[in-house]
């Protein structure tokens, strides 16, 4: 209630703020763009591939040197700058099967509600529907570089053209002739280049003809000195680019030991036959060349990885050549309309890239070249022209910045900083900013990059991979390639030591453990992806008054406790019975915001989880009693109107002084606090599985963990005068 007042109360405060002091806000973001493929940044490519309009932004605002993302995929990057909260967070950890549940606060939410007009347009890839948006075109998935499909409220379309060209003439028109000009305007422009394939407008096929890229030193890196799992990685220049989709090559994989196989291209489906005409005139000489040289034997391995590392590396800039040229054309429109002295710009990407650095491409490790995104800003007024900022800046911090600059109150559970303070800073780090940032990567299968965490600061980055176990540290100043964790040198223990107490406090400041990071489960668990799969179904299929969310305990109303289940809960309460063997809280909090909830609007919840959390890992009570609080944040969010039976923890373990049953019991004196009585109602009925002794009767729970036929009974019928008390009648 206060909450609500509070926006209340902020809403009618804007009404006071006049016009010109709510800037307008234009974002614009590309994907996968390295900061040394920016030359404001500087580096090694600033001279042959430089980007002035891009450039333009520094020169007449500022460029960050210390911005990072929270996790180096696109999908992942892109919910945080939509929710200002880490993934696990927000709940889009990876892009293997994760949808981001739009139904979540959002800064652009927040602006529509504040009087913004919004619009997005360009690249979504986050599998639902564009949510707090007047306005939207979003290219399908990941979409294509050449004649595009375009996903609209009306419909889906495919346009002919060049991907860039179009998102960029999309953001015109909306900008000139669509947008309301009586308000404030956010626009989110978008775009799907760089990412690969790397496929080139065709005014830029020519592009570097004759030029050599430089090579980055550490082309050749053999992951030495750091942990194990950098060798098992497949984003290898030498030995992970395709022969037809990575490396334009036609035909078949004439050699497979340099390149993986043959598997299409799908722009070259897509293309007209005048289109496919254009590229091939362009791309075939060179292709031919290559081919006849290694017939000849004229290349060795290290010359095929030269030759692949120039084609990669010339596509690639050619297609940030158009995003530049779209990013000057919007700054033109700017200036000549007279928007740009309100307006915000601002430049940035979802992550960084491998632009041959450790022989790599692609992203997702916490090393510099993916860690870091690009950010320049343009604030007439506020920021200073030609600023310089070493400020650690997080994509967490985007919301809360665009709202802050709106005049919009920041929600507290909003895990970024504005950074309206910095950018008023010019060149100065304020005294109360961060002194470090928080990375999770998940791992998922794609390139086979390990799972890791970390924390960075100004001088040194700790990264802790959980498979094997290891520590790396880095010190970025005397070794900025990154080529040799210093962990275990006793001249780093003091720095050690400091940053692993830094990394601990970064996650318990951002409320992350293992029982609130949101996780699937893994490839060796298909069953599991099926059994959701079949649930989001049955949800569509509804309507559904009650919802049960568990794990095996809660399954077991399907087997054990099905005669039972058809009796309570199988007619007037249209149940659905949303129980995953072996899951934990972290997986029940995934589940939950991604998809199994959208299509159910129950009067009640019954909710039991944290016993695998105790019997796989014997997590703190106080980790669990956080995964279990985040559920239900997520349910009170996601249904206000749906009361929540909040059971304890079912009894463990035979003996009452089993480690196991002891820690349930400590998760379970630290849940029923969460009960208050109305909305979330806490039922205990431990008790019915006891005997007097307090032992756990084998005849109830065979292996002292899953009831059996009578279990349920008890169960549902201690569960009955509960639903029946929230108009729940059987």
């Amino acid at each position: 209630m206060r909450l609500s007042l509070l926006f209340a109360a902020a809403a009618l405060s804007l009404a006071a703020v006049r016009a010109e002091d709510r800037p307008n806000i234009v974002f614009i973001f590309s994907d996968d763009h390295a900061l040394n493929a920016i030359s404001a940044y500087g580096g090694p490519l600033k001279d042959v591939a430089p980007t002035p309009n891009i450039d333009r932004i520094a020169k007449e605002g500022a460029i960050f040197t210390r911005s990072y993302c929270g996790n180096s995929i696109c999908g992942p990057s892109r919910a945080t700058v939509l929710t200002g909260k880490h993934s696990v967070a927000n709940g889009f950890i990876d892009n293997s099967g994760s949808r981001f549940d739009g139904t979540q606060q959002t800064f652009p939410k927040l602006l529509q509600k504040a009087g913004y007009q919004t619009s997005i347009i360009g690249k979504w890839h986050l599998e639902s529907t564009p949510t707090g948006f007047d306005h939207w075109e979003i290219l399908n998935g990941q979409g294509m570089y050449y004649n595009p499909e375009f996903i609209t409220a009306s419909g889906t379309r495919r346009e002919p053209g060049y991907t860039t060209d179009l998102i960029t003439d999309k953001a015109l028109t909306w900008l000139d002739k669509d947008r309301d000009k009586s308000k404030p305007f956010l626009l989110m422009f978008q775009q799907k280049a760089p990412h690969r394939n790397w496929s080139p407008a065709a005014r830029h096929m020519h592009l570097f003809d004759g030029v050599t890229i430089p090579e980055p030193p550490t082309l050749f890196d053999d992951y030495a000195n750091r942990d194990e799992s950098l060798k098992k990685q497949a984003m290898q220049i030498a030995k992970d680019f395709s022969w037809e989709n990575d490396m334009k090559l036609h035909g078949p994989n004439l050699y497979p030991k340099f390149f993986t196989g043959a598997d299409g291209n799908g722009e070259f489906r897509r293309m007209t036959p005048e289109q496919l005409g254009t590229w091939d005139a362009a791309y075939e000489p060179e292709n031919q060349k290559f081919l006849a040289d290694m017939k000849d034997g004229k290349l060795d391995e290290k010359a095929v990885v030269r030759w692949k590392y120039q084609r990669y590396m010339k596509d690639y800039l050619r297609c940030v050549r158009a995003v530049d040229e779209g990013v000057g054309k919007v700054l033109d429109y700017l200036d000549k309309s007279g928007l740009a002295k309100n307006t915000i710009v601002i430049y940035s990407a979802d992550q960084g890239f491998y632009l041959g650095e450790h022989g790599w491409f692609d992203k997702r490790w916490m090393f510099e070249e993916s860690l870091a995104m690009p950010f320049l800003v343009r604030w007439p007024g506020v920021v200073k022209p030609g600023g310089h900022n070493a400020s650690l800046i997080q994509n967490i911090d985007y919301a809360p910045t665009f709202l802050d600059a709106a005049h919009v109150p920041v929600p507290a559970d909003m895990q970024g900083k504005s950074l309206v303070p910095v950018l008023k800073a010019g060149d100065q780090t304020p005294a109360d900013w961060r002194d470090a940032i928080y990375y999770f990567y998940s791992g998922e299968g794609t390139h086979a990059v390990a799972p890791h965490e970390g924390v960075r600061n100004a001088n040194y980055k700790l990264m802790w991979f959980p498979r094997t176990k290891q520590w790396n540290l880095f010190d970025l100043q005397k070794d900025p390639q990154e080529m040799k964790s210093v962990a275990a040198d006793p001249a780093y223990a003091t720095i050690l030591e400091g940053l692993k107490k830094r990394l601990a406090e970064l996650k318990a400041g951002y409320g992350i453990n293992p029982a609130t990071t949101t996780a699937q489960r893994g490839e060796d668990t298909p069953w599991w992806r099926q059994r959701h799969n079949e649930k989001l179904k049955l949800a569509k299929e509804g309507p559904h008054d009650l919802v049960f969310v568990g794990d095996s305990i809660t399954q077991g109303w399907e087997t054990f406790g099905k005669d039972l289940w058809t009796e309570y809960y199988g007619g007037n309460r249209k149940a659905l019975n949303l129980g995953f063997s072996g899951d934990r809280t972290e997986h029940v909090i995934w589940r939950l915001m991604n998809g199994e909830i959208d299509n159910v609007d129950p009067k009640a919840f019954v909710l039991m989880i944290g016993t695998n959390n105790t019997g796989h890992r014997m997590d703190s009570a106080e980790d669990t009693a956080s995964g279990v609080r985040r559920i239900l944040d997520i349910l009170r969010t996601r249904k206000p109107n749906a009361k929540i039976v909040l059971l304890s923890i079912f009894p463990r373990s035979e003996k009452p002084d089993d480690k196991m049953r002891v820690r349930n019991s400590e998760i379970n004196q630290r849940i029923k606090s969460f009960a208050d009585g109305t909305n979330i109602v806490h039922l205990d009925v431990n008790d019915r599985f006891l005997a007097p002794d307090g032992t756990l009767p084998k005849d109830l729970m065979p292996d002292f963990l899953h009831p059996q036929g009578e279990g349920y009974k008890r169960w549902a019928e201690a569960l009955e005068p509960v639903l029946v008390k929230l108009g729940l009648p059987k």
